[in-house]
């Protein structure tokens, strides 16, 4: 069964992400991931107090997945 997974995404990637200019993220791949799984992508300035979301959300399937060349534990999604 496809699981949901919440995610920050900075503005410097989401705008890309949102024009599909950019169709893949590279993440750790500490959630389990799997084809098919859901990412709720939430745009978000990292600040030294934390996170503060702008309210943009994109919603995206992960329809690839390879770990080739990657550091130890990440994986790379392709996404659409």
């Amino acid at each position: 069964m496809a699981k949901t997974h919440k995610l920050k995404i900075l503005p410097k990637y989401f705008e890309p992400v949102s024009k599909g200019l950019k169709n893949f993220e590279i993440r750790r791949n500490d959630r389990g991931y799997e084809i098919g799984d859901l990412l709720i992508l939430q745009e978000c300035f990292i600040d030294p107090e934390g996170p503060t979301y702008t309210g943009r959300v994109l919603e995206k399937r992960i329809i690839y997945m390879t770990d080739y060349e990657q550091k130890e534990n990440f994986v790379v999604l392709g996404i659409k």
